[in-house]
């Protein structure tokens, strides 16, 4: 493991919400917020409604310009990112996590959590200098964000769909060739 588990968690939640402005969009309705959530272990305040839903579909592109910025950037944006958040690092333990980090209330509605989340994780990515671990995917037609935690940063592609398409493409140039 790279990171804390609670960083990985973030930083893949963070991705995934940044992903789902694909075509087609993937982040709707309401219930595409329950999956996501749910497949991302969030706990705390659920409005599940359609304001918590367009909160988080306007966070995507901020969560984008982070993770995709230099590391001087990306410093500057946790700084804001927290300092407006009021955020108050604290050690909690829930559910079967163990002690892991939250900087702001449950109760915070889910958008602010999830902003200040994502700028926690990053505070461990730009402290360890880890900036090349996030990327944009390889695939030239695909827009999607990646978090490549391989030991021996091997991942280039933000899906395996997108890793397929790719290596379809060059065995079939490979055979055209022969």
């Amino acid at each position: 493991m790279i990171f804390g588990h609670d960083t990985e968690a973030a930083l893949q939640a963070a991705v995934a919400l940044i992903n789902s402005t694909g075509n087609p969009d993937a982040l709707t309705t309401v219930q595409a917020v329950d999956a996501w959530y749910a497949e991302h272990r969030y706990t705390g305040r659920r409005d599940r409604d359609e304001t918590e839903l367009e909160e988080l579909r306007a966070l995507r592109p901020v969560l984008r310009d982070l993770l995709t910025t230099d590391r001087d950037h990306a410093a500057s944006l946790v700084n804001d990112m927290l300092s407006e958040a009021a955020a108050l690092p604290q050690l909690v333990r829930h559910g079967d996590e163990d002690w892991h980090l939250h900087a702001i209330d449950g109760d915070a509605p889910l958008a602010r959590r999830v902003v200040v989340e994502t700028a926690m994780a990053m505070v461990d990515v730009i402290r360890l200098d880890e900036m090349s671990r996030l990327s944009l995917c390889a695939d030239e037609n695909c827009q999607g964000v990646l978090i490549d935690l391989t030991r021996n940063r091997s991942r280039r592609f933000c899906t395996t769909a997108c890793a397929n398409r790719n290596a379809v493409a060059a065995y079939r140039a490979r055979t055209r060739t022969r």
